[in-house]
């Protein structure tokens, strides 16, 4: 028979906070990260204030060979497990799974490259670990005592949704009790803010910075890069309440699908996203008509969020909540899924939804956009989706516990 599998304990680091206290008091004043960064004064981010692992692990001998993205990584990692209370053995026992990006800050890591060759006296002994997706995972199981089944998953955008899916999927279907999962990054490095620019996804204009996210709005002209992290403790329920452990949600369905279509823009036609929403419900064993609250993925680029607004009219006649929560925190890349997760749980928690920020003329208004503060928003059944780079398409069912 299949495992019920909830979430125990989970740890973020996000420009809205690192608790769900934090980010509600933030949602309620409107306060967010977004700046102008760079040598490129047109050039928008959303980072995270102060951030310092140290605060998280104190000091250890690995630390030189993270980047900014997999600290961040690890630090979500290792205070999601400080609040789950897991036993040693159990953690020993448990799973490990991360979405990962690649390392795009090139210049940065090795400044002597001249004409292709790299300066090798400039390079530290193991310099390559800071490009290996896997470094982030081998240093949270160092400090966290896991041991068990462990994947990183590279699936651009919709990594860390994935790498949630993958360790749910184990626990239902009895390869484990519990694990880890979740993911981090940050993508606001010289190199990958060049990337972003050259593939044309990039907000680049004179707005006010946080006026430059705007998922859905007719004025939408590309998304605004962020960082952050987000790990969770998921269990197979007759073990989180055999030991009492605070639940925080179910998950209940996952799918997953590939476009097989352009490498940088979604499907026109949505069909294979739309499969993965689908796949999730089904696993879920719900219709659309019970999904209360819909975070989408909404990037801000045009013809995302027009193919991602023709999929939810598709798919749900009746209309849920819709979320667009990289308008608070920007695009994270790999990390988006997991840190958007986290603030959904965090809403649930403390009853303060994040509207949809710069939303003033919607593209696709028969959308049921959380439009402002205050808006009643039923803490029920919460679908969530991301979609990536390369066609990776992702969609998670996430319920209140009812024992």
């Amino acid at each position: 028979m299949a495992s019920r599998v909830v979430i125990t304990a989970m740890g973020m680091v996000t420009s809205l906070g690192g608790t769900p206290e934090e980010v509600a008091g933030n949602v309620r004043a409107g306060r967010v990260a977004f700046q102008f960064v760079g040598s490129d004064p047109r050039v928008a981010a959303a980072p995270v204030a102060d951030f310092d692992l140290s605060r998280y692990v104190g000091r250890f001998k690995n630390r030189r060979y993270l980047t900014r993205a997999s600290a961040m990584a690890v630090a979500a990692a290792v205070r999601a497990m400080e609040r789950s209370a897991l036993a040693t053995d159990q953690r020993e026992s448990a799973g490990l799974f991360a979405g990962a990006g690649p390392n795009l800050d090139l210049g940065g890591e090795c400044p002597g490259i001249q004409d292709g060759a790299i300066d090798a006296g400039r390079l530290s002994a193991l310099w390559m670990l800071r490009f290996l997706p896997n470094t982030a995972v081998s240093v949270i199981a160092q400090l966290t005592g896991i041991r068990g089944e462990n994947l990183t998953v590279g699936g651009a955008c919709a990594a860390s949704l994935q790498a949630v899916g993958e360790a749910y999927r184990r626990i239902k279907d009895g390869y484990l009790t519990a694990a880890l999962a979740g993911g981090g990054d940050s993508r606001l490095n010289p190199g990958a803010l060049l990337a972003y620019l050259k593939a044309g996804a990039l907000y680049s204009g004179t707005d006010s910075p946080g006026e430059a996210q705007r998922p859905f709005d007719l004025r939408r002209s590309g998304f605004v890069p962020g960082e952050g992290g987000a790990f969770f403790v998921l269990e197979d329920a007759r073990q989180a309440v055999a030991r009492g452990a605070t639940i925080l949600a179910e998950i209940c369905g996952y799918g997953a699908t590939l476009d097989g279509d352009a490498m940088t823009a979604p499907s026109p036609d949505g069909r294979r996203a739309e499969a993965a929403v689908r796949g999730a419900l089904d696993q879920a064993r719900m219709v659309p008509e019970e999904i209360d609250t819909l975070a989408a993925h909404g990037t801000g680029t045009w013809l995302n969020d027009e193919v991602e607004a023709g999929m939810i009219q598709r798919i749900f006649k009746s209309g849920p909540r819709v979320l667009a929560l990289k308008s608070w925190i920007g695009h994270l890349a790999a990390a988006c899924g997991a840190v958007e997760l986290a603030l959904c749980l965090s809403a649930m928690r403390t009853g303060v939804w994040p509207w949809v920020r710069n939303l003033d003329t919607p593209a696709n208004p028969d959308l049921n956009y959380l439009r402002h503060m205050g808006e009643p928003v039923a803490p029920g059944n919460l679908l969530l989706q991301n979609f990536g780079f390369g066609g990776q398409n992702a969609a998670l069912v996430v319920r209140p516990w009812h024992p």
